[in-house]
C-alpha cells in the first residue's frame, strides 16, 4: 500500500502541465538573445549608414 507522499511524488513526476510554458519561455529567451546579438553586431554600422545619409540629405537641402 502506497503512502500519500509516494502517490504525490508519482503524480508530480508524471505531471507535464507546465512544460509547454517553460518551453515557450526558453524559445522567447533564445530569440531575445539573437536580437540583442544582432543589434550589438550591426548597430554601429547601421548608425554610420544613417549618419551618412542624414549628412547627404542635409547638404542637399542647404545647397552645399
Amino acid at each position: 500500500m502506497r503512502t500519500s507522499s509516494a502517490r504525490f511524488l508519482q503524480r508530480f513526476q508524471s505531471d507535464e502541465s507546465g512544460a509547454t510554458a517553460i518551453e515557450y519561455g526558453l524559445i522567447i529567451s533564445l530569440i531575445f538573445l539573437v536580437i540583442v546579438s544582432a543589434v550589438t553586431a550591426f548597430g554601429n554600422k547601421a548608425s554610420a549608414i544613417f549618419n551618412t545619409a542624414f549628412i547627404a540629405i542635409s547638404g542637399g537641402m542647404t545647397g552645399g
